[in-house]
This record gives structure tokens, C-alpha cells and sequence, in this order.
């Protein structure tokens, strides 16, 4: 991650920043970011994962665990929403007088240092936002790009990256608007995948939610957004992109400035026709499967008319959309693990029943032989989101041929209050009673899911396993890998 500073840029040069919970999606992110400029960064987390081992091979080494002693006299403190107030090094920071920095306002810090397509929305925005940094690096204009999850490929000698910082003018950036912090960013093109009530700890209402995307969208110079009136809201007084997918057998979509039909599978991913007055009409390939990918890549290609009618140094909108053919999906977004017992395992970090929905849905899409079964193994993130949604997640799940869940990954919340009693077994319940006939199995933690699944021996050639959730059940999925290739070893 390299490229030359600007009188901004230089400024990271100068700063010592120290991150609770670095070790996160987001916060490795900005950590990795702030590095590249040539910040003095440290961190610590409560445990190693695969983001930790991202920052060590960039020269960042976290602390696992929390200690007060490790917080540099002299850093800005860097927190998220998810650090609690009696973090030890959060206190001793406070104690210091340190000044704090909130996630939001440093990415918003980094984001002003270029030219900023920002992507927001409850589902999609990872996807769209890789589609973006790969399509334009791909192409040769050298974006900086932060994502909130890894991008394979994107990092040095072909690594997986969620960070890089290249010498263009402009930056992508994944807005999150689950607690609010999307707000602090002032994009230039403000792009919005959907809006649906997904984080029911922060917001009180759809409506409450609309308002605060037509905030984030208000100051843009070219707002991307689904067709239809439900959204129109969100338009600001510059320019206006829609998109929209054309499904067979439904009705016509509102009309939309980009539009995708006639989609079909093909090798694994799909192909469709795209239709806008920049781009004309042209075939589009996707390495990836699933309808909702196809609704990402025509709100990425939407977003990528718009950055290239504000700049059109950018290369032509042909060149950034033939890229598309290229993007090899995100890390936990139907990635393909291995196999076991001759099932195919992928993961997934839908944790919304519309994701769900979206990603069984996509995966029914690939070619399997007859008798060949779908088996979703889910597990639900957060407890308010499953009190809020366990009767959907159920009607989602009841997609898949059978079904297993797990208990609820907490994250930042605790079962306590109105939230006590909370627990996954209300998504089993939900699930058997929305699939009657199907095999519905309630496997509790982590350790016994894994166990379970990895000595049922009705899994076999023409299954596809699939572990879904944006928590930690991958390691179901990458026990289950492992066992096959101790089994062959």
C-alpha cells in the first residue's frame, strides 16, 4: 500500500494511534490505512483471527488480550461502538486525558484525504464495495480502498486485503450505518445498495432509518440508490443514478438509469444483459452466483458511470465494467471452503434473513446431482436482531433441505434485560415450523455443531454445506475441510 502524499496524507505521518479491538473488520481497516501513511500504530483484541495476522504481516503486532499498560502515553485512542466503557486500556486512556477517536471520525479523517465513493445499505455493501476497488484497480486508477471484509487478491504478492492505499484520486469506502457513523463521511458519490432495518439496538424505525440515509446522501455530488419511489428521499440536488434488476415473470421495475435482465447461470456464476445510455447494452459476466450479486454489480456499475461523469480522467466505463468478469467474490461471501465426505462446504456471512434468503437461493442456483442437498448450517449475530427476527430467519432457512443452528454470537450484547431468554433454539423452532418434514437440528455451541456435522455420515457426494453467519460458525466449515483432509492424510 503505497502512493504519494498529499499535504493530508503526510499529516498521518506525524500521529501515534493506538486501536481497541483492532483486531475487527473495520478497525484493522483503518489501522492498516493509517500505517501505510505512516502513522505509529498499536492495538490489542481479545483474540488472533485472520485480520490480526493481516496487521502483522504489514508490521502492526496487537496485543491479544487488554492491558491498561499497553496504551502509549501519548496516542489518540481509537474505539468503536463496541468497546465498552470499562475496557482497562479505555480507561487508562480516560484517566490520561488522551484524546478518543471514534471509528467513524477517523475513517472520515482518511476518506476527506481523496475523492470518495462511499457505499451504505443493510445488505450488499461489502460486495459492492470490492466490485468497485477491483474494478477500478483493475483498470489502472490506482484507488485506495477500505472495506469491511477482504478482497482476495487485492493485497501484496495476491493476498487478500480489506485496506490499500494507491496513488489515484480516488477512495472506496464501506459506510456502515449500524451505529449511526456513516454520518461523519461527506462522499462525493453517496451509493445505497437497499434500506432495511437490520441493527434494532440503534435505530427505532424504518423511518428513523430513511431519514439518516438522506443525511449521508444529502451533501453528494451524485447519489446511487435503487429505482422507485420508496427511496426518493434519499435524492440530493446532484445527479440522480438508479439501478434496478428486471426479473422474469414479475412486473417491470420503476425506471431505472441502469438495468440488469436476462440473467443466467453460467460456470458457477452468471451472465446478464446490462442497459444504460453511458455503457448502451452490453453482456456482463460474473464469476460469482446469485441474483443479489447481480443487484451489487449494477449498483457498482451505476456508481462507477457516476465517478467517471465527475471525473472523466477515470478509464472508460467499458474498461471498469469488462473488470466485473475478474471479481472473485469476498472472503466469507459463498466463499468455497473444500469438501467433506465429497459435499461441497462454502460460508457465508449473512446475518439477515433477507441475506439468507439471498445466499440459499444463490447456492440452489449451482449444479448438483439429483438427490444432492442443500444444508444450511446457521448461526444467528446478536440477540436482538434474533428477537426481532427469529420468525423470518426461520422462513428463510426453511429454503435450505436441512437446517442446523447454533446459539446466538453475541458480539457487543449480553442476554440480560429484555433480552434475557434470547436464544438461538427460537430460530430451530421457527425453522421447523416454516419447513415441515425437514430435518431441523438444534446444535447449541460451537465445539458440538462441529462435531455433529463432522460424524454424520448421511453427508456425501452432491451436498452442499453451507455455514452461515456473520459470528464465527466458519470454523464449523473449516473443521469440517480439515477432518476430510485428515480422513485422506
Amino acid at each position: 500500500m503505497s502512493g504519494a502524499a498529499t499535504a493530508t496524507e503526510a499529516s498521518f505521518a506525524d500521529r501515534e494511534l493506538h486501536f481497541i479491538a483492532i483486531g475487527g473488520a473495520g478497525m484493522s481497516t483503518l489501522a492498516l490505512a493509517c500505517h501505510a501513511l505512516g502513522a505509529r500504530v498499536s492495538g490489542s483484541d481479545r483474540s488472533e483471527s485472520g485480520y490480526v495476522a493481516r496487521l502483522r504481516a504489514a508490521g502492526i503486532d496487537p496485543l491479544i488480550g487488554h492491558d491498561a499498560d499497553a496504551v502509549p502515553p501519548g496516542a489518540d485512542v481509537v474505539v468503536s461502538t463496541a468497546v465498552p466503557d470499562d475496557n482497562v486500556e479505555l480507561l487508562r486512556a480516560r484517566e490520561r486525558g488522551q484524546r478518543e477517536i471514534h471509528r467513524g471520525q477517523l475513517l472520515a479523517e482518511l476518506c476527506a484525504t481523496k475523492r470518495l465513493i462511499a457505499v451504505a445499505g443493510a445488505h450488499g455493501k461489502t460486495t459492492t464495495s470490492g466490485m468497485l476497488a477491483h474494478c477500478l484497480s483493475r483498470a489502472g486508477a490506482e484507488p485506495a480502498f477500505l472495506l469491511g471484509g477482504e478482497l482476495p487478491g487485492a493485497g501484496p504478492e495476491g493476498a487478500p486485503a480489506n485496506a490499500g492505499w494507491g496513488a489515484g484520486e480516488w477512495i472506496v469506502a464501506e459506510a456502515d450505518e449500524s451505529d449511526g457513523s456513516f454520518l461523519e463521511l461527506a462522499p462525493e458519490v453517496a451509493a445505497v445498495t437497499n434500506v432495511e432495518l437490520d441493527h434494532h439496538s440503534h435505530w427505532g424505525g424504518e423511518r428513523e432509518l430513511i431519514a439518516a440515509f438522506a443525511k449521508f446522501t444529502g451533501p453528494a455530488a451524485s447519489v446511487v440508490r435503487p429505482s422507485g419511489p420508496e427511496l426518493a428521499a434519499l435524492d440530493a440536488a446532484g445527479s440522480i443514478s438508479t439501478f434496478a434488476l428486471s426479473e422474469p415473470g414479475a412486473p417491470p421495475p420503476a425506471a431505472a438509469t441502469v438495468l440488469a435482465t436476462d440473467i443466467e447461470p453460467a460456470e458457477g456464476g452468471s451472465t446478464f444483459t446490462l442497459i444504460s445510455a453511458e455503457a448502451g447494452e452490453q453482456r456482463v459476466r460474473l464469476a460469482i452466483p446469485g441474483r443479489h450479486n447481480v443487484i451489487d454489480a449494477t449498483c457498482a456499475i451505476a456508481a462507477l458511470i457516476e465517478a467517471r461523469r465527475l471525473d472523466p480522467v477515470l478509464p472508460p466505463i467499458e474498461e471498469l465494467i469488462s473488470a466485473l468478469a475478474s471479481f472473485p467474490g469476498m472472503a466469507r461471501r459463498l466463499e468455497r471452503k473444500g469438501e467433506h465426505r465429497g459435499a461441497l462446504v462454502y460460508d457465508d456471512y449473512a446475518h439477515h434473513p433477507t441475506e439468507v434468503e439471498a445466499s440459499l437461493r444463490a447456492l440452489r442456483e449451482l449444479p448438483r446431482p439429483q438427490g444432492g442437498r442443500l444444508i444450511a448450517v446457521f448461526q444467528p449475530h446478536l440477540y436482538s436482531r434474533t428477537k426481532a427476527l427469529a420468525p423470518r430467519f426461520g422462513r428463510a432457512l426453511a429454503l435450505a433441505d436441512e437446517v442446523a443452528v447454533l446459539d446466538v454470537y453475541p458480539a457487543r450484547e449480553q442476554p440480560v434485560g429484555e433480552l434475557e431468554g434470547v436464544s438461538g433454539l427460537q430460530v430451530a423452532e421457527a425453522a421447523a415450523d416454516a419447513a415441515p418434514g425437514k430435518r431441523v437440528r438444534w446444535l447449541g455451541g460451537l465445539d458440538a455443531a462441529a462435531a455433529a456435522l463432522a460424524t454424520d455420515e448421511s453427508i456425501g457426494v452432491g451436498d452442499i454445506v453451507v455455514t452461515i453467519g456473520a459470528g464465527d460458525v466458519v470454523k464449523v466449515a473449516e473443521r469440517l475441510v480439515a477432518a476430510e483432509a485428515g480422513r485422506h492424510s
